[in-house]
C-alpha cells in the first residue's frame, strides 16, 4: 500500500496478512510484481487501480484483476452535490475514471445490489460484476444483551467521512430535538474515529448529545444502546454501522439512503424514512415498545443468515474466481471497450506516472 499506517489502522497481522509500503510513480513497483507474480490481484478502489494498473498488466498480464469498489465513490460525490445544491462537473469527470477502471478490471466487487443495477444502467456489462456483500457470522443469541439491559441511542462511523458529519448535524439540528421532548432522559451517543474540535463543540450535555469519539470496541458500545440512529442524507454502498447493529441486536432507524443495498420495509430491522419527524416519531416507538424492538431484532438476525452469510457468500466468491481463471482469456475477449482502454495511447495514467517518476528522478 502507498498508504502510511495510522493511528486507528486495522493491524492486518492479526489476520495473517502481510504488507508492504510501496511508492507510488516509482519503477520498483515493477520488480516487486514481477518476482511476488500473483495469480489474483485486487485494487482497493479506483484510484490505486489508475495508479498500478497499468504496471501489474506490463508485468503480471495473467493475473486476474479484481476491483474492490468499496462502494461508488463518483455516486456519493453526486449525492453530496445535489444535498448541498452545488452540482459539479468533477462528478461527471469522477464517473468516467470509476467506469474506465471497471472497465480495464476482469471483475469488479460490487457491495450494494443497488449499485450492480446502477452500473448495469451505465452500460457496464454483467459479466464484469461480481456482487459481495459483507460476509457474516450468525451471532449467538445467547450472548446478545435483552431490552431491559440497554440503554440510550447509539451511532457511529468516521469523522472523516462526510456522509457521517452531515448526518450528525442532521441529527442535531432536525431529529434529535423531537425525540428529547418524548424522552426526556435518553442519551445520544455518537463514536467515531478523528473527530474536529468543530464536532466535539457539537456536545451538549443538556440535551444529551454527546460525541464519545473512538470507540476501542464498537461491539461493545453498540450492543448497549437500545437503538442505532442515523439519518444519512447521501452516501453509498452498504453502511457497516448497520451490520454492526444487526451483529449485536440493535434495531435501527435510518433514511432510504442509509439502508441502501439491504433489505427494504418489513424486511428492515428497524424502521426507515426521509422525514425528521417520522425519523424521530420511530425511534421513540422503538426505543419504548419492548415487543416492537423484539421482532425488529429479531429481523436482523434473519437478514445477517441470510442476505450475508459468510458461508454462502465465501463459496459464490470462490465458484466465481475458478470459472474466471478457466476462462480468463475468453473473458477479456468479450470486454472490448477494456480492451480499447489498455491500448497504450488510451492508457494516460501510464504515462503521466512514468513522466513524474523521471521528474522526480531529476530533482
Amino acid at each position: 500500500t502507498p498508504c502510511s499506517k495510522k493511528e486507528h489502522s486495522y493491524p492486518l497481522e492479526k489476520i495473517n496478512v502481510s504488507t508492504l509500503s510501496i511508492e507510488v510513480n516509482n519503477s520498483s513497483f515493477n520488480d516487486f510484481i514481477q518476482k511476488l507474480n500473483p495469480e489474483v490481484v485486487i485494487y482497493d478502489r479506483f484510484m490505486m487501480e489508475e495508479q498500478f494498473g497499468w504496471r501489474v498488466q506490463d508485468y503480471c498480464p495473467k493475473a486476474i484483476t479484481l476491483l474492490n469498489t468499496e462502494d461508488l465513490h463518483s455516486l456519493r460525490r453526486k449525492r453530496k452535490s445535489a444535498v448541498s445544491g452545488k452540482p459539479s462537473s468533477k462528478n461527471d469527470e469522477l464517473e468516467l475514471r470509476e467506469l474506465a477502471s471497471i472497465y480495464r478490471c476482469d471483475l469488479s466487487l460490487i457491495i450494494s445490489k443497488f449499485e450492480i443495477e446502477y452500473l448495469k444502467e451505465k452500460g457496464v456489462y454483467e459479466d464484469l460484476l461480481f456482487y459481495l456483500p459483507f460476509m457474516e457470522d450468525v451471532p449467538n443469541q445467547k450472548n446478545i444483551l435483552k431490552y431491559e439491559e440497554r440503554a440510550h441511542m447509539v451511532t457511529v462511523g468516521s469523522f472523516l467521512h462526510d456522509p457521517n458529519v452531515d448526518g450528525i448535524r442532521y441529527l442535531k439540528d432536525n431529529v434529535w430535538p423531537l425525540i428529547r421532548k418524548k424522552l426526556p432522559d435518553v442519551e445520544m451517543h455518537i463514536y467515531g474515529s478523528y473527530p474536529t474540535s468543530k464536532i466535539e463543540q457539537l456536545t451538549n450535555l443538556t440535551e444529551g448529545f454527546i460525541i464519545k469519539g473512538w470507540a476501542d470496541d464498537v461491539k461493545n458500545v453498540m450492543s448497549k444502546a437500545r437503538v442505532c440512529l442515523s439519518p444519512l442524507r447521501f452516501g453509498a454502498g452498504l453502511k457497516g454501522k448497520f451490520i454492526d447493529a444487526m451483529r449485536t441486536g440493535t434495531p435501527s432507524v435510518t433514511t432510504q439512503i442509509g439502508s441502501e443495498g439491504m433489505p427494504q420495509g418489513d424486511n428492515w430491522p428497524g424502521f426507515i424514512s426521509d422525514s425528521p419527524n417520522e425519523l424521530a416519531n420511530k425511534a421513540v416507538l422503538l426505543y419504548s415498545k419492548k415487543e416492537i424492538w423484539r421482532e425488529k431484532q429479531s429481523i436482523g438476525i434473519r437478514v445477517l443468515s441470510t442476505e450475508f452469510s459468510k458461508e454462502e457468500n465465501q463459496q459464490k466468491f470462490k465458484e466465481k474466481l475458478f470459472s474466471l481463471k478457466a476462462g480468463l482469456a475468453k473473458h477479456r475477449s468479450k470486454n472490448i471497450i477494456g480492451k480499447m482502454l489498455r491500448l497504450n495511447n488510451l492508457r494516460s495514467t501510464k504515462f503521466m506516472s512514468k513522466w513524474i517518476e523521471e521528474k522526480n528522478r531529476r530533482t
